[in-house]
């Protein structure tokens, strides 16, 4: 629990600045888009340094703020039923990905989970950005095939990551 509470109070600001400078939170938005280009899905990536003091004492994992934040941020809300949240908490080099339940019918939990750890994998060597645009990428091709763009598709969540 000590270990825990020292990764919270030593990543900061600076830490997740020098993890995701504007340059990759820019390459970020532009894949997101240019993957929401390729299906009726939507994304949402979001990156916290260390989760809110009263969600530590609470002893919340990274797993429960991926499931607050996908109901706070309105993943849960677009048309389709849609949505993934892409959480990535740098304290616990944790990522999570939530999918709607339009999504999750479709796609086996294994297939995220994949995903997560292809990830980690990027962010243990320090590839912050090369991580993050993977997971961006191969979510994309699971929304693409199970939600293929056809006709309308509007953009319901913003593609710019949301740093916390």
């Amino acid at each position: 629990m000590a270990n825990r509470w020292h990764r919270h109070l030593t990543h900061g600001r600076a830490v997740l600045r020098r993890a995701f400078p504007a340059a990759a939170l820019r390459a970020i938005e532009t894949e997101v888009g240019a993957q929401e280009a390729r299906h009726h899905g939507e994304m949402r990536f979001v990156v916290e340094a260390s989760l809110p003091l009263g969600a530590i004492l609470r002893g919340a994992s990274a797993r429960e703020r991926a499931l607050e934040l996908f109901g706070r941020l309105g993943v849960a809300g677009t048309r389709a039923r849609s949505g993934v949240l892409l959480y990535v908490l740098l304290a616990e080099r944790a990522v999570e990905i939530v999918a709607d339940r339009g999504i999750a019918e479709r796609v086996p939990q294994a297939e995220w989970q994949r995903i997560c750890d292809a990830m980690r994998a990027r962010f243990a060597g320090g590839d912050f950005e090369a991580g993050a645009l993977e997971g961006v990428r191969a979510i994309g091709a699971l929304l693409a095939q199970h939600f293929p763009a056809a006709g309308a598709n509007p953009n319901e969540l913003p593609d710019r990551p949301l740093v916390l």
